[in-house]
């Protein structure tokens, strides 16, 4: 059976939602909207249960920063216990800055530049996933010009066919980018042992995200276990992790969360026939329940039949309805008696695909009522943008009775901050 938060994310509280103890109308009073509000709970919640499932075998949980970077953020699963699991140098960059040791760092992503590999070699982390044999021998070079041997794992593409709700986030089928395709991993590992500056220290697989059955955990893994018995059967024994990846699913409608007692019954037995320590990488997981992306409706009209609100949040806030046809539950903060209507929740971006619910049915609102947009911790203000130069939003986090602001509201200067008034011509 899956599991759920202990405790709610919101709950009401003196006829108006609140996020832990702090109401969520006090907060837009004080901060504005739009804006994002974190539950420090949720994610230590999260981070709990995720822990406990894996407990008895040799394990570390990594942070997949691309869900929410936030700096409070990574302070927070830090302190946890969490490393990180980075996909830029942007993010490795932030991850150190946020107080993780190098050690504590796990750099992966298909697309890894020369300069984003020296600085991995520079930082001296855990682990590089590698996807390809062309970066091996680029990081093998680079690492040799710093007279540095860095660890190294191999991202396999497992070549399995996922369920999940969107092709966008399924990650580990044939002729997808990512990965070493299954049937070069042999020879990509002889590569690996032998190249002088390489420490083949892990391999590595990411079947897709949301995945709620976890039948495809349980195929990638038994390739992967295959393919170590053939590396070892070479005589390669420097392997010391399996790093599973992430992709735990998060309930966005009504979704049955993933059952972790099987999730770490599955893992337990890998842990157990391979002898390895195993390496996992939530993002979503550990943040997407705690996260609620506050708006305020500005107008409500009728037009060709539909009802429409729209609200000072759009795709600029929030794009994965628009880019992943995602649902995200939305309620009025103070919620009052109301009849219920069909209606479009539209933003104020000047594109026909800028919204956040079509044909949603929901309690009828007017203009001035303050939404909660639910299960906005992940994919939210990481994938948030300027386009129409509007200003990114602030972001919140919550912890008990009391609250602070983690990122500041972008003012206009912001928007133009790092463009150059004064052009410095050069001729070539």
């Amino acid at each position: 059976m899956g599991q759920g938060l202990l405790t709610p994310v919101l709950a009401l509280r003196d006829g108006a939602l609140a996020c832990e103890g702090v109401a969520l109308d006090t907060l837009a009073e004080a901060v504005g909207t739009p804006s994002y509000v974190y539950s420090s709970a949720a994610i230590r919640d999260q981070f709990r249960q995720l822990d406990k499932a894996l407990s008895g075998i040799p394990h570390r949980i990594h942070y997949s920063l691309k869900a929410n970077a936030n700096w409070a953020i990574l302070r927070l699963v830090r302190s946890l216990g969490a490393g990180a699991e980075v996909v830029s140098g942007g993010e490795l960059y932030r991850a150190l800055q946020g107080g993780f040791a190098p050690e504590d760092v796990v750099f992966g992503g298909v697309g890894k530049s020369a300069r984003e590999l020296g600085e991995a070699v520079e930082a001296g982390i855990r682990l590089v996933n590698v996807e390809s044999e062309a970066e091996l021998r680029l990081l093998d070079g680079i690492a040799c010009e710093r007279k540095r041997r860095i660890p190294v794992g191999l991202r396999l593409n497992p070549e399995i066919t996922v369920d999940s709700p969107h092709a966008y986030i399924q990650t580990g089928g044939k002729g997808h980018k990512f990965g070493i395709p299954y049937d070069d991993g042999l020879s990509a590992a002889r590569l690996a042992a032998s190249l002088p500056w390489l420490e083949l220290a892990g391999l590595d697989m990411h079947v897709g995200s949301q995945l709620a059955v976890l039948d495809a955990y349980e195929r990638g893994l038994e390739r992967i276990l295959s393919l170590l018995e053939a590396v070892r059967a070479e005589g390669i024994d420097s392997i010391r992790y399996l790093d599973i990846g992430g992709g735990l699913a998060v309930p966005y409608e009504d979704e049955r969360p993933p059952d972790l007692r099987a999730y770490g019954r599955i893992v337990r037995d890998v842990a157990r026939r391979s002898g390895l320590e195993i390496l996992v990488e939530p993002g979503r997981f550990l943040v997407a329940d705690a996260g609620t992306l506050l708006t305020r409706v500005l107008y409500r009209k009728r037009s060709g039949g539909r009802e429409i609100a729209v609200t000072d949040a759009g795709m600029t806030e929030l794009l994965r309805p628009s880019h992943y046809q995602a649902y995200h539950h939305i309620e009025p903060v103070r919620p009052r008696q109301r009849v219920t209507v069909r209606i479009d929740v539209v933003g104020p971006v000047c594109e026909s695909g800028d919204f956040l619910a079509l044909d949603r049915e929901m309690p009828d609102i007017e203009a001035g009522d303050l939404l909660a947009i639910r299960t906005a911790g992940a994919y939210g203000y990481s994938m948030a943008s300027n386009y129409n130069a509007r200003p990114r939003s602030p972001e919140i986090l919550v912890d008990g009775d009391r609250y602070a602001v983690t990122t500041d509201r972008e003012e206009y200067q912001d928007l133009i901050r790092l463009e150059r008034h004064t052009l410095d011509w050069k001729n070539p």
